[in-house]
């Protein structure tokens, strides 16, 4: 289960994310005190714990760290959805409600994700493994759904086939 961000913490991550280079505390610090005072051992004690709970890693350069985010702002939300989903009685109910709450921009952007998604289908479950085998991995985490699908560096547009691509190169049906 993914532990939601607290708000320093998110202030903090969002310049991480934002910026997509290694930090030093210093510049977070600097950016920081546009909107607020805060002392450098603060920020300096917030990206070592976040370092610690793994979502940075950091490398020593001189005397200071420099800081990058371990994951992207999107896996971090997709699994706080997925979290926040998994404790529904009735996922499809719940669905449904949050659907009802989205935007049109927000139903356009989920009908493009799904877009994406169908050209990554998953893969299809076996079943359980016989006990005793090399595929039975009980008790072992599922690192699977954490791994992003390879695109093996193709851009996400459909080529060939009766389908096309629209205006952004995503896939549309035939």
């Amino acid at each position: 289960m993914v532990r939601q961000l607290g708000e320093l913490e998110n202030d903090i991550m969002t310049r991480v994310w934002q910026w997509n280079r290694p930090v030093t505390v210093r510049e977070v610090l600097l950016d920081l005190q546009t909107e607020r005072d805060i002392a450098y051992t603060t920020v300096m004690t917030v990206l070592d714990k976040l370092y610690r709970k793994g979502w940075l890693r950091r490398d020593q350069v001189g005397r200071a760290y420099r800081y990058e985010p371990v994951s992207s702002r999107e896996a971090y939300t997709a699994a706080l959805m997925n979290d926040a989903w998994g404790t529904s009685d009735n996922p499809a109910a719940a669905l449904v409600h949050f659907f009802g709450l989205m935007s049109p921009e927000q139903r356009e952007a989920l009908r493009d994700a799904l877009r994406v998604a169908a050209l990554f289908p998953a893969p299809t479950d076996p079943g359980p493994a016989p006990a005793g085998t090399e595929a039975d991995t009980a008790g072992e985490p599922d690192t699977a759904a954490e791994t992003p699908p390879d695109t093996g560096g193709h851009s996400g547009a459909h080529s060939g086939g009766p389908g096309g691509a629209d205006s952004r190169g995503l896939s549309t049906p035939p």
